[in-house]
């Protein structure tokens, strides 16, 4: 999160997801009242429509996992995911829909 705080204007879409992801799987809840996480948070919003599909997939697993819920990332997800929903493989809509389901929010 240092180097995400420094140099995140220069993350590529791919980075930004990475980051995201390592944050959930090596941190996990110890994130979870992190404010730092908001940046990062707005970040993965603003760059949603330039994520893969195992982008997506791993910013809702990656913010899941840390139980820092920004609703609005999660409304972004929910939204940019109907459309890209033929991207996904098997792994990535597991990913996705067990990050929804962790972080209680509706995926409709």
């Amino acid at each position: 999160l240092t180097l995400f705080a420094i140099e995140g204007h220069r993350f590529s879409a791919r980075n930004v997801a990475t980051t995201a992801h390592r944050v959930g799987k090596f941190g996990g809840r110890r994130f979870r009242a992190d404010r730092r996480l908001l940046p990062l948070a707005a970040m993965c919003r603003h760059r949603m429509t330039a994520f893969e599909a195992q982008s997506i997939a791993n910013v809702a697993w990656g913010f899941a996992k840390t139980e820092f819920i920004d609703q609005r990332l999660f409304e972004a997800i929910k939204a940019e995911t109907p459309r890209r929903v033929r991207e996904f493989n098997p792994q990535n809509m597991a990913n996705t829909v067990w990050a929804f389901a962790t972080a209680g929010v509706a995926a409709e």
